[in-house]
């Protein structure tokens, strides 16, 4: 059932019947009841252009037809809802929605500023595999509320590598390619100004390597990472979308509305919904960016 649109026949039945059983004049009847069809038709009007908006943003993000209806559904039937999960999304800093792939690099003057090192927390509920990492500020406390959590179930999370500036980038990205031969290392490593790690907000867990997932932290982080706002970046099965094969280590702080709208509306697929929210953002133009 389509609940908005029944929502509006019922208030629009409702002026009917005021019109007809409070002793108004013929000509009452009849403004009263062109005054509710006016309203009904506004109403549908707005929403078919909430929904034709939708469609636009999904086909600007280049989303499967399959989502695109799923989405335009969801427009149609469950306006406020989804309304209010976009704009919930959409409502902290940009950055942390931002779309960073091999197509749209960083701007480059990005530099965070609100860099924290990992190694000046006192106790963190995480560990590191070495000295030397940071993160953005918010992402740290996301970071800890998710490992204290982690923790209280035993499992402990620890993290292998946080923000990138592009020069360290750089040298990853090189070392990548003299290591692999550019195509294999292009499918592993993301060029300076690329990569999200320059975000400041990514973190690559544990061992870093395919085995990652047969472990308890990669399944605890499966289960509950979006609850703190993390989501998988570069999941199984989806290289031809992000452009990087399975990273079951790899996570980005997206803040827990958006991750709620990834697991919601987006199947789970980070790449998919970052890419609609810059679309939308931008009124569906065709210009994916955040």
């Amino acid at each position: 059932m389509r609940v908005m649109n029944a929502a509006r026949s019922i208030a629009f039945f409702g002026i009917s019947v005021l019109a007809f059983a409070g002793g108004a004049s013929c000509e009452g009847r009849r403004a009263v009841l062109d005054q509710g069809a006016s309203a009904f038709a506004a109403a549908a009007a707005e929403s078919a252009a909430f929904v034709s908006k939708v469609e636009r943003a999904a086909s600007a993000a280049g989303l499967p037809a399959d989502l695109t209806t799923k989405l335009a559904a969801a427009a149609r039937d469950d306006r406020p809802a989804f309304e209010a999960d976009l704009a919930a999304a959409l409502a902290p800093d940009p950055y942390l929605t931002f779309v960073v792939d091999k197509n749209h690099p960083l701007p480059e003057t990005y530099e965070p500023a609100d860099i924290v090192a990992l190694d000046t927390l006192a106790r963190p509920s995480f560990k590191t595999n070495r000295s030397g990492h940071t993160l953005r500020s918010l992402a740290v406390s996301a970071l800890e509320r998710m490992a204290a959590a982690s923790r209280a179930e035993r499992v402990t999370l620890v993290v292998s590598s946080g923000y990138r500036s592009a020069a360290y980038q750089k040298k990853v990205y090189e070392r990548t390619v003299a290591e692999m031969g550019k195509e294999a290392a292009d499918r592993e490593s993301a060029r300076p100004g690329y990569s999200q790690h320059q975000l400041g907000l990514a973190v690559d867990f544990g061992s870093v390597t395919d085995g990652f997932a047969q472990t308890s932290p990669s399944r605890w982080l499966e289960k509950n990472a979006s609850r703190f706002g993390w989501s998988l970046s570069f999941p199984k099965g989806y290289e031809e979308v992000t452009g990087y094969r399975w990273e079951s280590w790899h996570y980005r702080y997206v803040g827990e509305a958006a991750a709620a709208l990834i697991d919601r509306r987006f199947g789970g697929i980070q790449h998919y919904a970052l890419a609609f929210l810059a679309a939308w953002r931008n009124t569906g133009d065709g210009n994916p960016r955040g």
